[in-house]
């Protein structure tokens, strides 16, 4: 875990998602610091976690990293903060705000999807046979599956960087867990968890995105009462990589509101 930032109003609190860790947002951090206290870590079993923590039965479903969540907001006795969740982690962050409503305040969720596998009346982007060849290409060679497939996540080919950064953080997480995270995260089915949330919600989608294509974020937009769905200019799953000043402006400008409003 790792705090900086600015004293006073409410504490930021940034999730990664599945092969990822706190590094994925040192390119918005310095805005946020600037007006708000902001709080990184990583999830058990991925970056500098203590691997000798993680448990497969724990962390096969996304109650797991929300237990953990909800020790984290205890251990530093958060009160109304913003729960910053990218991807698979927009959903623990649905979870864990519904467990402790008085420590989280406001979620923003960042390209999410209740659910990645398409359903009568619902697009996630994926069938089932999509989401069962991933999964057995990711468990029977998953450096090979992160070379190709953590590109197309990313998005934006003319710039190979971006994509490279995310396979090495695809290759640098531990191959049994990273196959136990991806069936938790590609597997859920988070669309009834949607209406419980009661805090104001930010929802960004990026403009193109494959794993989380647009109508995804609508869904979640119309799902959540007190929401707000902002559309970004981006391509890819990533945009605090891939346009960072853009998801920087979209969160302050939620986050201002919520702090010009208490």
């Amino acid at each position: 875990m790792t705090i900086t930032g600015a004293a006073g109003g409410p504490t930021v609190v940034l999730a990664h998602g599945f092969g990822c860790d706190q590094n994925m947002w040192r390119l918005i951090v310095p805005a946020l610091a600037e007006r708000y206290r902001v709080v990184l870590f990583d999830y058990v079993g991925s970056g500098g976690s203590d691997l000798s923590s993680w448990n497969e039965e724990k962390y096969s479903s996304l109650e797991g990293y929300a237990q953990d969540v909800v020790e984290l907001c205890r251990a530093l006795d958060l009160e109304g903060a913003v729960f910053v969740g990218h991807s698979v982690s927009a959903m623990v962050g649905v979870l864990a705000s519904s467990a402790v409503p008085e420590r989280i305040g406001a979620l923003v969720m960042v390209t999410p999807s209740p659910r990645y596998i398409d359903d009568e009346g619902y697009r996630g982007g994926f069938t089932h046979q999509d989401i069962d060849e991933l999964l057995a290409s990711l468990e029977s060679n998953y450096l090979g599956w992160s070379s190709a497939m953590a590109p197309v996540i990313m998005g934006n080919p003319e710039r190979p960087e971006l994509g490279q950064e995310l396979v090495d953080s695809f290759c640098a997480t531990d191959p049994g867990i990273a196959r136990v995270f991806a069936r938790t995260t590609f597997l859920s089915d988070s669309r009834a968890d949607l209406k419980g949330v009661e805090v104001p919600t930010l929802v960004l989608e990026c403009s193109q995105d494959l794993i989380a294509p647009r109508g995804v974020g609508a869904f979640v937009h119309e799902a959540i009462p007190f929401s707000r769905l902002v559309t970004l200019d981006a391509t890819g799953h990533c945009p605090q990589l891939s346009a960072p000043q853009a998801t920087a402006e979209a969160m302050l400008d939620f986050l201002d509101t919520l702090r010009d409003r208490a």
